[in-house]
Protein backbone atom coordinates (compact mmCIF):
# COMPACT_ATOMS: atom_id res chain seq x y z
CA UNK A 1 0.00 0.00 0.00
CA UNK A 2 2.85 2.24 1.27
CA UNK A 3 4.40 1.61 -2.68
CA UNK A 4 1.70 2.62 -4.18
CA UNK A 5 0.12 5.40 -2.18
CA UNK A 6 3.92 6.57 -3.24
CA UNK A 7 3.59 6.30 -6.52
CA UNK A 8 0.13 8.00 -7.17
CA UNK A 9 1.92 10.85 -5.65
CA UNK A 10 4.33 10.35 -8.11
CA UNK A 11 2.23 10.05 -10.77
CA UNK A 12 0.36 13.06 -9.81
CA UNK A 13 3.52 15.11 -9.87
CA UNK A 14 4.47 14.32 -13.50
CA UNK A 15 0.51 15.09 -15.03
CA UNK A 16 1.43 18.43 -13.16
CA UNK A 17 4.23 19.50 -14.43
CA UNK A 18 3.07 18.79 -18.31
CA UNK A 19 -0.25 18.76 -20.40
CA UNK A 20 -0.12 15.48 -22.04
CA UNK A 21 2.11 12.36 -21.18
CA UNK A 22 1.55 9.34 -22.77
CA UNK A 23 1.29 6.05 -21.10
CA UNK A 24 4.07 4.46 -21.95
CA UNK A 25 6.55 7.77 -20.86
CA UNK A 26 4.64 7.33 -17.50
CA UNK A 27 5.46 3.51 -16.75
CA UNK A 28 8.69 4.22 -17.93
CA UNK A 29 9.14 6.99 -15.23
CA UNK A 30 7.53 5.12 -12.82
CA UNK A 31 8.90 1.80 -13.77
CA UNK A 32 5.74 -0.15 -13.95
CA UNK A 33 3.74 -1.30 -16.97
CA UNK A 34 1.45 0.56 -18.86
CA UNK A 35 -1.71 -1.60 -17.58
CA UNK A 36 -0.36 -0.23 -13.88
CA UNK A 37 -0.45 3.27 -15.49
CA UNK A 38 -4.20 2.83 -16.32
CA UNK A 39 -5.05 1.38 -12.76
CA UNK A 40 -3.39 4.10 -11.08
CA UNK A 41 -5.32 6.69 -13.54
CA UNK A 42 -8.44 4.88 -12.62
CA UNK A 43 -7.94 5.58 -8.81
CA UNK A 44 -6.98 8.92 -9.06
CA UNK A 45 -10.36 9.79 -10.97
CA UNK A 46 -11.67 8.14 -8.02
CA UNK A 47 -9.74 10.78 -5.91
CA UNK A 48 -11.28 13.25 -7.43
CA UNK A 49 -8.34 14.40 -10.07
CA UNK A 50 -9.89 15.40 -13.00
CA UNK A 51 -7.17 12.57 -15.53
CA UNK A 52 -8.35 13.10 -18.83
CA UNK A 53 -7.55 10.75 -21.66
CA UNK A 54 -5.78 12.74 -24.28
CA UNK A 55 -6.76 12.63 -27.92
CA UNK A 56 -4.59 10.76 -30.45
CA UNK A 57 -1.52 10.13 -28.22
CA UNK A 58 -2.80 7.43 -26.17
CA UNK A 59 -2.05 9.61 -23.11
CA UNK A 60 -3.15 11.60 -20.38
CA UNK A 61 -3.60 14.88 -19.03
CA UNK A 62 -4.47 16.42 -15.84
CA UNK A 63 -7.51 19.57 -16.64
CA UNK A 64 -9.41 21.43 -14.16
CA UNK A 65 -11.66 20.45 -11.54
CA UNK A 66 -13.79 21.73 -8.67
CA UNK A 67 -11.34 22.49 -6.67
CA UNK A 68 -7.56 22.94 -6.21
CA UNK A 69 -5.50 19.56 -6.40
CA UNK A 70 -2.74 19.72 -3.81
CA UNK A 71 0.51 20.38 -5.71
CA UNK A 72 3.95 18.34 -5.34
CA UNK A 73 6.40 20.76 -5.49
CA UNK A 74 10.52 20.03 -6.51
CA UNK A 75 12.98 21.68 -3.83
CA UNK A 76 13.61 24.38 -6.19
CA UNK A 77 9.96 25.55 -7.15
CA UNK A 78 9.28 25.19 -3.65
CA UNK A 79 11.83 27.49 -2.51
CA UNK A 80 11.01 29.72 -5.64
CA UNK A 81 7.24 29.69 -4.70
CA UNK A 82 8.54 31.09 -1.23
CA UNK A 83 10.34 34.22 -2.50
CA UNK A 84 7.50 35.19 -4.78
CA UNK A 85 5.00 34.82 -1.81
CA UNK A 86 7.35 36.97 0.52
CA UNK A 87 7.62 39.55 -2.35
CA UNK A 88 3.99 39.89 -3.18
CA UNK A 89 2.94 40.31 0.08
CA UNK A 90 5.50 44.02 0.18
CA UNK A 91 5.14 44.30 -3.40
CA UNK A 92 3.16 47.12 -5.53
CA UNK A 93 -0.25 44.95 -6.25
CA UNK A 94 -2.58 45.84 -3.64
CA UNK A 95 -4.84 43.54 -1.92
CA UNK A 96 -2.70 40.34 -2.17
CA UNK A 97 -0.79 40.72 1.22
CA UNK A 98 -2.91 39.36 3.59
CA UNK A 99 -3.49 36.52 1.20
CA UNK A 100 0.22 36.09 -0.14
CA UNK A 101 0.98 35.40 4.10
CA UNK A 102 -1.14 33.09 4.59
CA UNK A 103 -0.17 30.90 1.48
CA UNK A 104 3.00 31.61 2.96
CA UNK A 105 2.07 30.24 6.33
CA UNK A 106 0.72 26.75 4.97
CA UNK A 107 4.06 26.40 2.78
CA UNK A 108 6.14 27.24 5.41
CA UNK A 109 4.61 24.87 7.97
CA UNK A 110 5.31 21.91 5.20
CA UNK A 111 8.34 22.72 4.20
CA UNK A 112 11.42 20.24 4.89
CA UNK A 113 13.65 21.68 7.40
CA UNK A 114 16.67 21.85 4.68
CA UNK A 115 14.37 24.09 2.25
CA UNK A 116 13.24 26.12 5.35
CA UNK A 117 16.56 26.95 6.24
CA UNK A 118 17.00 28.40 3.16
CA UNK A 119 14.40 30.67 3.07
CA UNK A 120 14.79 31.91 5.84
CA UNK A 121 18.64 32.79 5.06
CA UNK A 122 17.22 34.72 2.20
CA UNK A 123 14.98 36.54 3.90
CA UNK A 124 17.23 37.31 6.69
CA UNK A 125 19.56 38.48 4.31
CA UNK A 126 17.77 40.81 2.15
CA UNK A 127 16.90 44.86 3.30
CA UNK A 128 13.66 46.15 1.28
CA UNK A 129 14.17 49.71 0.94
CA UNK A 130 11.77 52.17 0.28
CA UNK A 131 7.94 51.80 -0.51
CA UNK A 132 8.63 51.13 -3.73
CA UNK A 133 5.95 52.15 -6.41
CA UNK A 134 2.37 53.40 -6.57
CA UNK A 135 0.39 50.51 -5.48
CA UNK A 136 -2.14 49.24 -8.03
CA UNK A 137 -5.56 46.92 -7.40
CA UNK A 138 -4.82 43.28 -8.30
CA UNK A 139 -8.26 42.73 -9.40
CA UNK A 140 -7.46 45.39 -12.42
CA UNK A 141 -4.63 44.09 -12.93
CA UNK A 142 -6.79 40.25 -13.34
CA UNK A 143 -9.31 42.10 -15.27
CA UNK A 144 -6.65 44.40 -17.77
CA UNK A 145 -4.47 40.53 -18.61
CA UNK A 146 -7.90 38.71 -19.12
CA UNK A 147 -8.98 41.79 -21.74
CA UNK A 148 -5.42 41.27 -23.26
CA UNK A 149 -6.14 37.54 -23.36
CA UNK A 150 -9.50 37.27 -24.81
CA UNK A 151 -8.30 40.45 -27.65
CA UNK A 152 -11.69 42.82 -25.99
CA UNK A 153 -11.35 46.41 -26.20
CA UNK A 154 -11.22 48.68 -22.81
CA UNK A 155 -12.67 52.12 -21.95
CA UNK A 156 -11.27 53.85 -18.97
CA UNK A 157 -10.96 57.32 -17.75
CA UNK A 158 -7.00 57.88 -17.49
CA UNK A 159 -5.37 60.97 -15.38
CA UNK A 160 -3.19 62.47 -17.07
CA UNK A 161 0.99 63.17 -14.84
CA UNK A 162 0.17 66.87 -15.90
CA UNK A 163 -3.49 66.95 -14.46
CA UNK A 164 -6.77 66.81 -16.19
CA UNK A 165 -8.80 63.13 -16.96
CA UNK A 166 -10.43 61.58 -20.33
CA UNK A 167 -12.14 58.77 -21.27
CA UNK A 168 -10.23 56.30 -23.62
CA UNK A 169 -11.07 53.85 -25.76
CA UNK A 170 -7.68 51.10 -26.81
CA UNK A 171 -7.05 48.12 -27.58
CA UNK A 172 -5.01 45.93 -25.03
CA UNK A 173 -2.05 44.43 -25.56
CA UNK A 174 0.58 43.89 -22.56
CA UNK A 175 0.92 44.67 -19.13
CA UNK A 176 4.74 45.41 -18.68
CA UNK A 177 5.72 45.69 -14.87
CA UNK A 178 8.58 48.18 -15.64
CA UNK A 179 10.79 49.56 -12.52
CA UNK A 180 8.36 50.47 -9.69
CA UNK A 181 5.28 50.74 -12.15
CA UNK A 182 2.43 48.63 -13.87
CA UNK A 183 2.09 50.21 -17.57
CA UNK A 184 -0.77 49.07 -20.04
CA UNK A 185 1.01 48.67 -23.11
CA UNK A 186 -2.39 49.03 -25.74
CA UNK A 187 -3.32 50.88 -29.54
CA UNK A 188 -5.61 54.14 -28.69
CA UNK A 189 -8.03 53.91 -30.75
CA UNK A 190 -9.22 57.45 -30.97
CA UNK A 191 -5.12 58.73 -31.52
CA UNK A 192 -4.85 55.72 -33.92
CA UNK A 193 -1.49 54.71 -32.33
CA UNK A 194 0.53 53.07 -30.13
CA UNK A 195 0.46 54.31 -26.40
CA UNK A 196 0.82 53.28 -22.49
CA UNK A 197 -0.85 53.47 -19.74
CA UNK A 198 -0.15 53.75 -16.13
CA UNK A 199 -2.45 51.39 -14.37
CA UNK A 200 -2.73 52.72 -11.33
CA UNK A 201 -3.88 56.31 -13.15
CA UNK A 202 -6.61 54.55 -14.58
CA UNK A 203 -9.98 53.24 -13.95
CA UNK A 204 -11.69 50.58 -15.84
CA UNK A 205 -15.48 51.29 -17.36
CA UNK A 206 -17.03 48.30 -17.33
CA UNK A 207 -18.61 46.39 -19.22
CA UNK A 208 -15.69 45.98 -22.21
CA UNK A 209 -15.71 46.75 -25.29
CA UNK A 210 -15.93 44.57 -28.78
CA UNK A 211 -13.26 42.38 -29.92
CA UNK A 212 -10.62 43.18 -31.87
CA UNK A 213 -7.98 41.26 -34.46
CA UNK A 214 -4.77 41.46 -32.19
CA UNK A 215 -1.52 43.81 -33.84
CA UNK A 216 2.08 42.75 -34.08
CA UNK A 217 3.93 44.74 -31.25
CA UNK A 218 5.06 47.92 -31.46
CA UNK A 219 8.68 47.99 -32.76
CA UNK A 220 8.19 44.35 -32.48
CA UNK A 221 9.25 44.41 -28.57
CA UNK A 222 6.75 46.07 -25.98
CA UNK A 223 9.51 46.52 -23.58
CA UNK A 224 11.94 48.35 -25.68
CA UNK A 225 9.02 50.34 -26.93
CA UNK A 226 8.10 50.75 -23.60
CA UNK A 227 11.26 51.97 -22.68
CA UNK A 228 11.84 53.69 -25.31
CA UNK A 229 8.46 56.10 -24.34
CA UNK A 230 9.40 56.36 -20.54
CA UNK A 231 13.14 57.76 -21.53
CA UNK A 232 11.86 60.57 -23.80
CA UNK A 233 8.77 60.92 -25.30
CA UNK A 234 6.68 60.92 -22.43
CA UNK A 235 9.02 63.75 -20.70
CA UNK A 236 8.37 67.62 -21.40
CA UNK A 237 12.02 68.13 -21.12
CA UNK A 238 13.72 66.22 -23.96
CA UNK A 239 17.24 66.19 -25.41
CA UNK A 240 19.75 64.18 -27.77
CA UNK A 241 23.39 64.42 -26.64
CA UNK A 242 26.37 62.55 -28.21
CA UNK A 243 28.79 60.16 -26.04
CA UNK A 244 32.15 59.83 -27.04
CA UNK A 245 32.06 56.12 -26.43
CA UNK A 246 30.26 53.12 -28.16
CA UNK A 247 26.99 52.21 -27.34
CA UNK A 248 28.13 48.98 -25.51
CA UNK A 249 30.68 50.84 -23.63
CA UNK A 250 27.84 52.98 -21.82
CA UNK A 251 24.94 50.56 -21.63
CA UNK A 252 25.98 49.19 -18.34
CA UNK A 253 26.27 52.99 -17.13
CA UNK A 254 22.62 54.11 -17.53
CA UNK A 255 19.55 53.33 -14.96
CA UNK A 256 16.93 51.68 -16.68
CA UNK A 257 14.27 54.27 -17.76
CA UNK A 258 17.09 56.84 -18.49
CA UNK A 259 17.44 57.04 -21.85
CA UNK A 260 17.81 55.24 -25.15
CA UNK A 261 21.29 54.93 -26.87
CA UNK A 262 21.36 54.50 -30.80
CA UNK A 263 24.90 53.43 -31.77
CA UNK A 264 26.55 55.88 -34.09
CA UNK A 265 29.82 53.89 -34.76
CA UNK A 266 32.69 52.17 -33.25
CA UNK A 267 33.56 55.07 -30.86
CA UNK A 268 30.40 57.59 -30.28
CA UNK A 269 26.21 57.00 -29.79
CA UNK A 270 23.87 59.22 -29.09
CA UNK A 271 21.40 59.64 -26.19
CA UNK A 272 18.32 60.22 -26.42
CA UNK A 273 16.57 61.22 -22.73
CA UNK A 274 13.67 63.05 -21.26
CA UNK A 275 13.00 64.25 -18.07
CA UNK A 276 10.76 66.94 -15.99
CA UNK A 277 12.97 69.76 -16.14
CA UNK A 278 16.47 71.11 -17.82
CA UNK A 279 18.23 70.52 -14.77
CA UNK A 280 17.20 66.83 -14.31
CA UNK A 281 18.25 66.38 -17.68
CA UNK A 282 21.97 67.66 -17.23
CA UNK A 283 22.37 65.77 -13.82
CA UNK A 284 21.00 62.37 -15.79
CA UNK A 285 23.24 63.24 -19.04
CA UNK A 286 26.56 63.80 -16.56
CA UNK A 287 26.02 60.63 -14.07
CA UNK A 288 26.84 58.44 -17.39
CA UNK A 289 30.38 59.68 -17.01
CA UNK A 290 31.42 60.14 -20.93
CA UNK A 291 31.89 63.01 -22.47
CA UNK A 292 29.28 64.29 -24.30
CA UNK A 293 28.25 67.46 -26.62
CA UNK A 294 25.01 68.55 -27.11
CA UNK A 295 23.12 67.92 -30.35
CA UNK A 296 19.90 69.24 -29.44
CA UNK A 297 17.77 70.39 -26.58
CA UNK A 298 16.42 73.42 -24.55
CA UNK A 299 18.64 76.52 -23.90
CA UNK A 300 17.59 75.47 -19.88
CA UNK A 301 20.26 72.48 -20.57
CA UNK A 302 22.73 74.57 -21.51
CA UNK A 303 22.28 76.90 -19.05
CA UNK A 304 21.57 73.82 -16.17
CA UNK A 305 25.50 72.34 -17.35
CA UNK A 306 27.30 75.39 -17.05
CA UNK A 307 25.61 76.14 -13.82
CA UNK A 308 26.63 72.91 -12.76
CA UNK A 309 29.93 72.95 -13.95
CA UNK A 310 30.34 76.32 -12.45
CA UNK A 311 29.39 74.61 -9.04
CA UNK A 312 31.83 72.14 -9.11
CA UNK A 313 34.63 74.32 -10.27
CA UNK A 314 34.01 76.42 -7.11
CA UNK A 315 34.07 73.08 -4.49
CA UNK A 316 37.38 72.36 -6.20
CA UNK A 317 38.71 76.24 -5.62
CA UNK A 318 37.75 76.13 -1.99
CA UNK A 319 39.39 72.78 -1.52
Amino acid sequence: MVDTSARLLRLLSLLQARHDRSGAELAERLGVTTRTVRRDVERLRGLGYPVHSARGTAGYRLGAGAALPPLLLEDDEAVAVAVGLRTAAGGSVAGIEETSLRALAKLEQVLPARLRHRVGTLHSATVRVGEGGPRVDADVLVAIADACRRHESLRFDYTSPRGGTTTRSAQPHRLVSFTRHWYLVAWDTDRDDWRSFRVDRLVLRTPNGPRFAPRDPPDGDVAAYLEQRLSSHAWPVRATVALHASAPAVADRLWPGTGVVEPVDEGSCLLHVGADTARDLAWMITSVDVDFTVVDGPQGLVDALRAYGDRCLRAVRRS
